[in-house]
């Protein structure tokens, strides 16, 4: 098997840059949307017959097992390429995969992990509820034992990629009387059950990546459950931490600078010295966001649990992005009214990243939420 973090940096560079440019569609280059399964299957398929689909996994479980650093240089060259930023089945790779890894049984990881490493299972997450966003814990989606099975009534908002998923893992309440962190239990459920309707919900730059998921006397065994009974809320806690490493990820960030730095040069706005000023001290800012990851990354790398601070980086990374698509937004002058600021080959839509990126202080955790935490846990100041 190949140790690519014996490589040096710069073949490794090469050999996922090659790649990338063979087998990538063309089509799906610098896109501003999250894509349908059916439009990055082929490539997910390439990734999954080189290897390549888990890049951050242990090569025990199908991975490539990427040190932090040779991470960012995989994910380096596919935002210069114009990869896709997210597509569906990443809950199963970055998150729920990485939580099993590290917290599940072992009959858990050789069922479930194959499948989720293939994508011939594509999962999404069950949290939010039209009344339970950042309170998560006061979830009402409840799932009621009945003999070898649970019975999930309730409803799911927000819930990205739903339309195409295949699985979901979700949180239940599994006992009323219990306080709110209690009584709340981390199942697996297949989306083809009877019972599950899906509603999809257009977002404000005009493409459906969030839906809505009702549950009406839904099953799933109980051998679905991961974790004990009740103790969904534990389970959930450290899955958090997956996701604020994944929504502090740079790829949003750096795909956006990406598309900046190319309106500059189809503009000539290299030659404006108060462009210039601010375009440097993004890329500053970028280069800050790149090295905090790094560290989150590194602990999480050597088996290190993450601690209440990694709330840092969520916040880091969603304001850097939003900076980065206000300033692009502004450089592209009248044309940023347009989803085509730019008259190259590759053309830039200015608007577009800016629209998407209004949601990204809210999603996963909102900055209130976030600063909260930090407040609290990390710099245990008075409340």
């Amino acid at each position: 098997m190949q140790n690519w973090n014996g490589m040096n940096d710069d073949d490794f560079r090469m050999e996922v840059r090659r790649f990338t440019e063979q087998n990538y569609p063309p089509e799906l280059r610098f896109l501003s949307r999250r894509p349908r399964w059916h439009e990055i299957k082929p490539w997910i398929t390439r990734l999954v017959e080189k290897g390549w689909s888990a890049p951050h996994w242990p090569t025990e479980y199908g991975g490539m097992g990427l040190s932090p650093g040779k991470l960012l240089v995989f994910m380096d060259e596919q935002e210069r390429w114009g990869v896709a930023r997210q597509f569906l089945g990443e809950h199963g790779t970055t998150q729920l995969g990485p939580m099993l890894i590290r917290y599940g049984t072992e009959e858990q990881r050789q069922t479930l992990l194959p499948t989720m490493r293939t994508y011939e299972t594509l999962w999404c997450q069950g949290y939010s509820e039209p009344n339970a966003g950042s309170d998560l814990a006061s979830l009402a989606t409840e799932a009621l034992i009945e003999g070898d099975n649970f019975v999930i009534n309730g409803r799911k908002i927000w819930t990205s990629g739903a339309m195409d998923a295949t699985h979901m893992y979700l949180l239940a309440r599994t006992d009323k009387k219990a306080k709110k962190q209690q009584g709340i239990t981390f199942l697996l459920v297949d989306m083809a059950a009877p019972g599950i309707t899906v509603r999809g919900i257009k977002n404000i730059a005009g493409s459906t990546e969030f839906c809505e998921v009702t549950f009406d006397n839904v099953r799933t065994a109980r051998r679905n459950m991961v974790g004990g009974l009740n103790q969904g809320w534990t389970i959930a806690k450290g899955l958090l931490g997956f996701e604020r490493i994944n929504s502090g990820n740079p790829r949003r960030a750096a795909f956006a600078f990406s598309r900046l730095e190319a309106l500059a040069r189809e503009r000539g706005l290299f030659k404006d010295a108060g462009f210039v000023e601010r375009y440097t001290q993004l890329h500053l800012d970028l280069a800050d966001l790149k090295s905090v990851y790094l560290y989150f990354a590194d602990l999480m790398t050597r088996g290190e649990t993450l601690g209440a601070d990694v709330s840092l980086l969520k916040i880091l990374s969603s304001e850097t992005n939003q900076r980065i698509t206000e300033f692009m937004l502004e450089a592209a002058g009248d044309l940023g009214l347009t989803t085509n600021a730019g008259t190259g080959d590759e053309g830039v839509d200015a608007l577009t990243p800016f629209l998407v990126a209004r949601n990204v202080t809210i999603g996963a955790g909102t900055t209130e939420i976030q600063r909260n935490i930090v407040a609290k846990q990390v710099l245990d100041l008075p409340t």
